[in-house]
């Protein structure tokens, strides 16, 4: 019997790149240089996908999104969302939770977090108080540190049940 639990894990990073808005978590931040990547490069938004496919069992962000593939070339992490939740919501699992932390030097994200709580939780059809977003810097340490990109961990908890 299939377990009625799952908690998966995602991690993603990206570098900046000028010229590009910066997108978390579906929102635009302030910042002189957003995220190079296939699509938007939605760092939080590729963690939380990467940590859903991972309590599903079914690999990762690359394998469904390859970065080859011309149809996701700059499409919003939104829309590759919803189609990780359609994949979700058809193995018959809904979200219980998530926690999110966004690494990174700069910008300082502490004035963002409630709007991006929101706009997550809308994307997931969950409530606010279910998802956390929070951020860490390295303490100047590696590339993060030197304000070459960011990062970002996200772990999910996926219960069986019926969607509303």
């Amino acid at each position: 019997m299939p377990a009625n639990l799952r908690i998966g894990h995602g991690f993603d990073a990206h570098r900046f790149q000028r010229g590009r808005k910066l997108i978390l978590g579906n929102v635009e931040i302030p910042h002189s240089a957003g995220l190079a990547g296939h699509s938007d490069a939605d760092v939080l938004l590729h963690a939380l996908i990467n940590a859903i496919l991972g309590a599903l069992g079914e690999g990762d962000i690359g394998m469904h999104f390859p970065d080859s593939d011309p149809r996701y070339k700059n499409i919003s992490s939104a829309k590759l969302l919803e189609k990780i939740l359609t994949l979700m919501r058809g193995e018959k699992f809904l979200i219980v939770n998530i926690d999110v932390t966004v690494i990174a030097q700069k910008p300082r994200l502490a004035p963002h977090y409630e709007k991006i709580r929101r706009r997550v939780a809308a994307l997931l059809g969950i409530a606010v108080r279910n998802v956390n977003v929070k951020a860490a810097t390295t303490e100047r340490m590696g590339w993060i540190g030197e304000g070459k990109g960011m990062a970002a961990m996200a772990v999910v908890l996926l219960q069986r049940g019926k969607h509303p």
